[in-house]
């Protein structure tokens, strides 16, 4: 039976380098048993990396599990720098959203205010017919619901302040180059100030 590289997991774990270990046993086996056959100067084949960790002579399988925590560190600094360049490109794809001058980035917040002013006339002119005619079941059921919507408007109100307030920051960000201004920051400056 042919050897895999999760067979050779569990002894490169023993071996001292239990996340290269796990890596063997996990879906990158074949890219981190590259890693460890490099180290240890075999091929990279489960096989041959086996053979090579799997000396008996005292000197030779302490270079082995010498070369196998070498390769342990080897992967750690390749996943680092793995993440590093996907942090790097989730950040440039940030910037570079929060640079757009796109139409709909532009438009959506005014177009949602707008419809929210449009909202509220409309429940302004509702009340305010249901009170010229007289209609005492129509004004009942606002003054029923009168919670309801002054909570609803809150919130709709309070979702538009943060998206302006967020679209300031972001134009003040693009124009001077300076990350945008926090409330914590705003504060800070204001006691400095004083």
């Amino acid at each position: 039976m042919a050897l895999d590289w999760k067979d050779v997991a569990t002894k490169v774990i023993g071996l001292g380098a239990p996340i290269l270990g796990e890596a063997l046993a996990g879906p990158l086996g074949g890219a981190a048993g590259k890693f460890l056959a490099n180290a240890l100067g075999a091929e990279p084949r489960p096989a041959d990396v086996d053979d090579a960790i799997s000396k008996t002579d005292p000197v030779a399988a302490a270079v082995a599990a010498s070369a196998v925590r070498q390769a342990e560190a080897q992967w750690l600094a390749a996943l680092a720098e793995t993440g590093k360049a996907q942090v790097e490109q989730v950040n440039a794809t940030m910037r570079a959203e929060a640079a757009s001058e796109d139409r709909l980035q532009r438009s959506w917040r005014p177009l949602y205010a707008l419809e929210l002013i449009c909202e509220c006339a409309a429940f302004a002119l509702a009340l305010g017919h249901a009170l010229w005619e007289g209609a005492p079941q129509r004004v009942n059921g606002f003054v029923a619901l009168s919670s309801l919507i002054m909570a609803y408007m809150a919130a709709r109100f309070g979702v538009l302040g943060v998206y302006v307030s967020g679209r300031s920051r972001e134009k003040q960000a693009a124009v001077t180059g300076l990350p945008p201004p926090t409330l914590v920051t705003a504060i800070a400056k204001a006691i400095r100030g004083k």
